[in-house]
């Protein structure tokens, strides 16, 4: 996580997200490498701008994202700004960022054109929204994605509740309330990527897509993905996550035989109480609500009401700024957190709402 704390920018007088056509392909890459590719508003607005322009122009036949730099897609929004907002400001700044920005993942997912993702390296939070909500998601090798927003005081969003309520069994419930990062052939089986194709093929795979259609360029360079992992763990998982009450999960995962159920649950107890409460409602409700836009619209009440809370601050302070990786977090136990604690995160905005469901 600590990679999104540095607001670096790429190299002097060289934009944030590089825009260029090459042949019929479309080409979006994020370019903070130092910074890991996270996300700002002024990334967001760009690439919404981009994605307008190209709807509708017949010489655009794909749209390719990628990340600069040798590390990954993208390592989410820029945290270090939330941050700020939250503990200094008045919290407008990010429900603006969040608002342009579920925004687009919602125009990435309903986009008329093949929209190809890159998902080499790291991609996560905000990573994955401009990603994993297109209809071609290319993994590598290298790929390491994951929704880790309980390990800072928040909760997955950028539509990630929406994908992990969809993922087989409770495969989705484990990682948005533990954060776990996954390797290609488990985010093939959790519905967050579509193909396979070794690193080295990028370039190849690259400069095809400026001549020849997206189906026959990956027929030609996708291959099977290893095999991941959640698949061996998923009887347990499935078992375990399936629980109404946090603390029933944990009781669960304590009493099961697996070691690997041990360790899990004591990652959860190292995350935010309040995060994880409100994780799981959020998942849960995101399975009901069914469409991505609905989901949308109550991540960011979710969100905005994060901004109000204290484990967001103290989520970012100890693992991205002072990184001494001891959050004091606010309540502290998952005993604290009432069932008002969790229901005032979704309550209506009034005018402020998202309302992209009404749309």
């Amino acid at each position: 996580m600590h990679d999104l704390a540095n607001p670096a920018a790429p190299a002097t007088g060289a934009p944030p997200v590089l825009v260029r056509r090459e042949g019929r392909a479309a080409h979006l890459v994020l370019n903070r490498p130092r910074a890991l590719n996270a996300l700002n508003h002024a990334m967001v607005r760009t690439l919404d701008r981009a994605l307008a322009s190209w709807e509708h122009d017949d010489s655009v036949g794909c749209v390719v994202i990628s990340g600069a730099g040798e590390r990954g897609l993208c390592a989410g929004g820029d945290i270090r700004a939330i941050h700020d907002d939250a503990r200094d400001g008045d919290g407008t700044a990010s429900a603006a960022f969040w608002r342009d920005e579920y925004r687009l993942n919602a125009r990435i997912a309903r986009y008329p054109k093949p929209y190809v993702a890159v998902m080499d390296g790291i991609v996560m939070g905000g990573g994955v929204g401009v990603s994993a909500h297109g209809d071609v998601r290319i993994v590598t090798e290298r790929s390491r994605v994951a929704m880790p927003e309980t390990g800072i005081g928040f909760v997955p969003d950028v539509g990630g509740t929406h994908l992990l309520a969809r993922a087989p069994g409770e495969l989705g419930t484990c990682l948005a309330l533990t954060g776990e990062h996954i390797g290609a052939g488990d985010a093939l089986l959790c519905g967050l990527a579509d193909h396979y194709v070794p690193s080295t093929a990028l370039p190849a795979l690259l400069a095809d897509l400026a001549t020849e259609p997206v189906r026959d360029v990956l027929a030609r360079h996708a291959r099977p993905a290893p095999q991941g992992e959640l698949a061996a763990r998923q009887p347990w998982i499935d078992a375990c996550f399936a629980a109404d009450t946090v603390e029933e999960i944990l009781a669960r995962l304590v009493d099961h035989g697996d070691p690997a159920a041990k360790e899990t649950a004591e990652t959860l107890l190292a995350k935010s109480p309040t995060a994880v409460k409100v994780t799981l409602a959020a998942v849960r409700r995101a399975r009901r609500l069914g469409t991505l836009e609905s989901v949308l619209d109550q991540e960011y009440r979710v969100s905005c009401a994060a901004l109000r809370a204290p484990d967001l601050v103290e989520g970012v302070r100890a693992q991205v700024i002072d990184k001494d990786r001891r959050p004091r977090w606010s309540p502290r136990t998952l005993a604290e957190v009432t069932d008002a604690d969790v229901e005032r995160h979704f309550a209506p905005l009034g005018e402020h709402e998202l309302g992209l469901a009404g749309q």
